[in-house]
């Protein structure tokens, strides 16, 4: 088999590998970590937060038992409406969590008109964010949880000013909670503060507690092209700190709860995402698991705070709920970046990314950055690139020899594969003198790869004409036939003599295998293949001209 040869099986191994093992392989899930001991002030008769979201938890006393029952029996109040210029929020006042969340800034896929459905619990769709104060298994005064009743003021805020804040209170023997949302101007970040007014004669001693709980279904869902959907944790003391748990993975083990200083807990899924953001400076306790038949959840737990009688304590945590934009991540809380999930060639992928990132700020258009990011590749690696193609244009000068050779020798391997290295030696042709530059480009290829599917920059964006959606196919398959084209000439310039007969038959029909697989994938991806392949094919046919010529050895 000869050098090109090997480079289009390596190609289509690699392609392989983009669409199948990344179905199978992702950041190393690590098993949950034993609960460690409890932070100081925090006794171990803490139950965990209530991870169900179907039977009432009396107020004083948190149950961790889990009772299997259908997402529509989840308890409805009275909706509030909050919208601001990015996000239009429903509230509900049974539990004050926050049911439906919709992306102002995001069109929905079926219908461009409406904003992207994040968040809800109405129809197929469970996501919503829960959270409550967590009291220990001994006390004696009361907190609200996800179950618990709140009174609002109003019904629907809008956003007029930079920061909008909306008020749930809740009182019960003599503890009075104000529940506040706080959202700011053109942020996804979300401020959440519990006020406890302790007004008895006893001690309040409590945590906050905030989970995310949703069911598998995601209406993004792509057959095709394969992306995570699920929760993950952030550990920000461990080895392995971005960890994955996969919905079919907490049906077998459960992460019961550990405990570690900062981190996050999140549910992504493509380009958008959900998170609970506690202190970083304190030890929190994390968790994820299934709850309840088809639902998940994923959470934290924060340290005890303890309130006198007659005072007044806060509790705050953040939620993030919208796009993962990398440059705003990075910002809020470290390692939420990483939900940009480009998975081991991260230390390529970014920064292929800011490069992509920095042209665009410079022309507007992602299609426009893709194609010139491209090129800055082509030339980046242009020299090893020169280097295969002069080593196939060798072989291809000398095909008619070779072919000799064959028709001579073909019946004796052992003396036709003397004599074929005989003539390599005297014309000072290395056949395998590409594969090494071949393999040291591929990880850039595939690192491009995960920067053009996983950035949600990417969706929705426009090119030009018919291409309106960088992030879905070509809607008339145009970009994929001009790929096939491409692969077709570029054959054209590969010496085929080596080759057997069946060879020679697998090749001719992998242009066509490809254009049909690349159908399937986002226009941006196949307008990169695209001008790759013509800016190859350029290279090449100038480097075999010259060498045909004689004008190199």
């Amino acid at each position: 088999m000869n050098m090109r040869s090997f480079w289009w099986l390596a190609l289509a191994f690699t392609l392989l590998w983009i669409w199948l093992q990344w179905t199978q392989f992702q950041h190393k899930n690590t098993q949950p970590p034993a609960v460690q001991p409890q932070v100081e002030g925090q006794t171990s008769n803490l139950q965990d937060v209530p991870a169900v979201v179907d039977e009432e938890v009396p107020s004083a006393y948190l149950t961790t038992q889990e009772v299997p029952v259908a997402k529509s029996q989840i308890a409805k109040g009275q909706r509030i409406t909050i919208k601001t210029d990015v996000l239009e929020v429903t509230i509900d006042t049974q539990g004050g969590d926050i049911r439906d969340v919709k992306l102002l800034q995001y069109a929905a896929s079926a219908d461009r008109s409406q904003p992207f459905h994040l968040m809800g619990d109405e129809g197929q769709m469970l996501y919503v964010a829960q959270n409550g104060l967590a009291l220990q298994s001994k006390a004696v005064l009361p907190a609200p949880t996800h179950k618990s009743l709140y009174q609002a003021k109003q019904r629907e805020y809008v956003m007029t000013a930079n920061q909008l804040s909306v008020p749930l209170t809740w009182v019960e023997d003599g503890v009075k909670v104000t529940k506040t949302y706080t959202f700011k101007k053109g942020d996804y970040l979300v401020g959440l503060e519990y006020q406890v007014e302790n007004q008895t004669d006893k001690e309040w001693a409590g945590s906050l507690y905030s989970q995310l709980v949703r069911n598998a279904y995601d209406p993004e869902h792509n057959a095709m092209m394969y992306t995570y959907t699920g929760p993950v944790l952030y550990d920000g003391l461990a080895e392995s700190k971005y960890n994955k748990h996969a919905f079919d993975d907490l049906q077998k083990q459960p992460v019961a709860g550990y405990q570690t200083t900062g981190g996050w807990a999140a549910m992504i899924q493509h380009y958008f995402m959900s998170a609970v953001i506690p202190d970083q400076s304190t030890q929190n306790r994390f968790y994820a698991k299934p709850v309840g038949e088809g639902n998940y959840t994923a959470g934290v737990v924060e340290p005890v705070k303890t309130i006198p009688a007659g005072q007044t304590g806060v509790l705050t945590t953040s939620l993030y709920i919208g796009p993962i934009i990398q440059d705003k991540l990075e910002a809020i809380a470290p390692g939420l970046e990483l939900t940009v999930d480009y998975g081991i060639l991260t230390l390529i992928a970014k920064p292929i990314f800011w490069v992509l990132e920095q042209i665009h700020s410079f022309i507007g258009n992602w299609g426009w950055s893709i194609i010139l990011l491209t090129v800055l590749i082509k030339l980046l690696f242009y020299k090893l690139s020169e280097t295969s193609y002069r080593s196939m244009a060798r072989l291809k000068k000398f095909q008619p020899k070779l072919k000799q050779l064959k028709e001579n020798y073909g019946d004796d391997k052992v003396i036709f594969q003397q004599k074929m290295m005989k003539l390599y030696k005297e014309e000072k042709i290395n056949p395998l003198g590409g594969c090494l530059p071949i393999l040291v480009q591929m990880p850039v290829f595939i690192a491009l790869y995960w920067v053009l599917l996983y950035s949600a920059e990417m969706r929705q964006a426009p090119w030009m004409l018919w291409i309106q959606d960088l992030s879905a196919k070509d809607p008339y398959y145009i970009l994929p036939v001009l790929m096939g084209i491409s692969m077709w000439v570029q054959q054209k310039l590969n010496p085929s003599a080596m080759m057997d007969e069946m060879q020679q038959k697998v090749m001719k029909f992998l242009p066509f295998i490809f254009t049909v697989f690349f159908m399937f994938f986002p226009a941006g991806l196949v307008l990169y293949w695209v001008v790759n392949n013509i800016l190859s094919v350029a290279q090449q046919w100038y480097i075999t001209q010259k060498i045909a010529a004689g004008e190199e050895k």
